[in-house]
């Protein structure tokens, strides 16, 4: 993709509020300056400063109102100070202790309605936006897919389409010529995880035995970002998240492909009988094969995704090779094991991986 600079000075204030100071500084630091954006609206690192999805915006627009507010009483209490430390300020010679006001109704009355009516006004503004953001029942028209946060990955299944993927989230921006709306129902597999993808929506939880609701609803095609948001274990930092939104035509294609069920290829006979005689079928699914593991992310077509180990590093041979020999030599903790094959027996599973497409 290419990618152009845009400035995002505006971007600076969104966070105000809504995360901890320390971050506040780091992110207008490195937004003020113009933050990359790439050609189909996506950012190549998760930011809520370039919303491409309906909850975003209105994420972003709350995160306005309340920079503006308290820009305004910024503005309001600095000038006051600034008066008084220049009109009250001591004159050369002056000992005289300056007259003392004990109690002013005005006064008081002020400094605790405005407040009260601040506070207020934040409340029903921030109030009507989770409603609006947090649908209890999927949104008509809606896509629905179940996301299962593991240490550390994310399986994403499509009861409609019948099939079940890992690693990256494929959604179309209209269905039949309507905006699409997806409703994703979160879920955990283990400890509590957090989704969050911020150009499309807020982050949510993932809670073991609870049931968690997200939607999104994209207004732009392109590979968004996010990351999972509440610590998870060793591999936190790469439990990254990719959702690819594609025209409906595309859109269509992609699930076509990930109906169909594995075909093995003559040319890999060799590294499929392989696979099906160690214990990598006692984890993995290949639909079509004797493999049917839910442990860990279904492999039937791993070769449409264009990273493995949930983005921790590029899906090409090199770096599947490396993966299979010792997993732990790129994702310390992860929870597949080296299996100690030889070079040959390596070598000939990948190029079986290779095949499926």
């Amino acid at each position: 993709m290419s990618c152009r600079f845009s400035g995002t000075i505006q971007s600076t204030a969104a966070w105000l509020g809504l995360l901890p100071l320390g971050l506040l500084l780091c992110t207008a630091h490195a937004t003020a300056a113009t933050a990359p954006v790439c050609s189909d609206g996506a950012a190549p690192s998760p930011t809520m400063f370039v919303p491409r999805s309906t909850p975003a915006e209105m994420i972003l627009d709350v995160s306005w109102f309340v920079w503006a507010i308290c820009s305004l009483i910024f503005v309001i209490m600095a000038s006051l100070m600034l008066w008084c430390i220049i009109k009250y300020r001591r004159s050369a010679g002056d000992d005289k202790e300056a007259p003392q006001i004990y109690g002013s109704n005005p006064i008081e009355l002020a400094w605790t309605v405005v407040p009260t009516v601040i506070v207020f006004i934040l409340f029903l503004v921030s109030a009507r936006t989770i409603f609006e953001i947090e649908k209890t029942s999927a949104p008509e028209n809606s896509l629905n897919v179940t996301v299962v946060g593991h240490q550390w990955w994310w399986e994403f299944d499509y009861p409609e389409q019948g099939f079940v993927t890992a690693g990256e989230l494929h959604i179309p921006i209209t269905r039949n010529g309507k905006p699409t709306s997806v409703y994703l129902t979160l879920e955990s597999n283990d400890v509590i995880h957090s989704f969050w993808v911020p150009q499309l929506g807020g982050k949510n939880d993932v809670v073991p035995n609870h049931i968690n609701h997200l939607w999104l609803e994209p207004n732009m095609t392109g590979t968004y970002v996010g990351q999972c948001a509440e610590y998870c274990g060793t591999q936190h930092a790469n439990m990254l998240i990719t959702v690819v939104v594609h025209e409906e035509a595309e859109w269509n294609t992609w699930v076509s492909n990930q109906q169909n069920t594995s075909i093995a290829s003559a040319s890999a006979s060799d590294g499929h009988d392989l696979f099906l005689q160690t214990a990598c079928i006692n984890c993995h699914r290949v639909r079509g094969t004797p493999a049917n593991g839910d442990f860990a992310p279904d492999l039937t077509h791993l070769m449409s995704r264009a990273t493995i180990g949930s983005g921790v590093v590029a899906n090409t041979r090199e770096n599947l090779l490396a993966w299979v020999n010792d997993p732990q030599d790129i994702k310390p903790g992860a929870r597949m094991p080296s299996m100690k094959l030889t070079p040959q027996e390596v070598d000939q599973i990948v190029d079986y991986l290779l095949t499926l497409k």
